[in-house]
């Protein structure tokens, strides 16, 4: 048998420490909004099967709108998705426990940015107010949402959500359903395209507006007739 030797030098030094190839970690806890951003977006994707549509909607009539009326793009989105909601009461509901819970009321919640994330104040009843008073609420809202004032009952009884990022410049993105909503409409960047109009191929914009579904109340034809008509209201809608 051959003696078996040991390299006490090697066997006995301390390993060394590998290199922070990350650089210096720092650890940060998240703010009220950052919490609540993660845990509905956990719950949303653990509970809710989804169901996603996208239809890509002639922006100059909401352009013309907006302009003319001197309001958001998005009182106008949150306008049409309201007057939408009350031809669609599957879409103005929830799924919860087996059965379909169908609201009376239509609160739409509307996404503002804020320096912590994101908040979602509520507009109640939108589909009984006019556009000038949606954009002037959501103007209200969205300023004490940005200035840390926003309370509860602020944020509370949504039966949708509306969220446009177009401001940021974003074309396409979804949203999880907030449960127990059955839906949520994002929308995209107003862009310039090509466009057909009686006909004629000319300059134009567009812009990209998708629905996020909760699959087991809002499915196939009931989601894309709901995306459907907010598609023809917001080319149609008045104040």
């Amino acid at each position: 048998m051959f003696p078996i030797t040991v390299d006490s030098a090697r066997s006995t030094s301390p390993a060394a420490p590998a290199p922070a190839l990350k650089g210096e970690t720092r650890i940060q806890d998240p703010g009220r909004s950052g919490q609540a951003i993660a845990r509905r977006a956990a719950e949303a994707r653990a509970t809710v099967p989804d169901l996603e549509l996208e239809m890509t909607v002639d922006a100059q009539p909401m352009i013309d709108l907006a302009r003319t009326c001197g309001c958001s793009h998005t009182a106008v989105l949150v306008r049409a998705c309201a007057l939408a909601l009350r031809d669609s009461p599957y879409a103005n509901a929830a799924y919860r426990d087996g059965r379909y819970e169908l609201y009376s009321r239509v609160n739409i919640a509307v996404t503002v940015v804020t320096g912590d994330g994101q908040l979602t104040p509520t507009v109640l009843d939108a589909d009984t107010k006019s556009l000038g008073e949606i954009s002037e609420e959501i103007e209200r809202l969205a300023h004490r949402a940005r200035s840390g004032e926003l309370t509860p009952p602020e944020q509370a009884g949504a039966t949708f959500t509306v969220s446009d990022l177009g401001a940021l410049g974003v074309h396409r993105w979804s949203l999880p359903v907030t449960p127990p909503q059955a839906a949520a409409l994002t929308a995209g960047a107003v862009r310039e395209a090509a466009v057909v109009r009686d006909g004629r191929l000319v300059a134009g914009y567009e812009r990209q507006i998708a629905l996020a579904c909760d699959h087991r109340i809002l499915f196939g034809a009931r989601a894309a007739g709901l995306l459907t008509r907010v598609a023809q209201l917001l080319e149609t809608v008045t104040p």
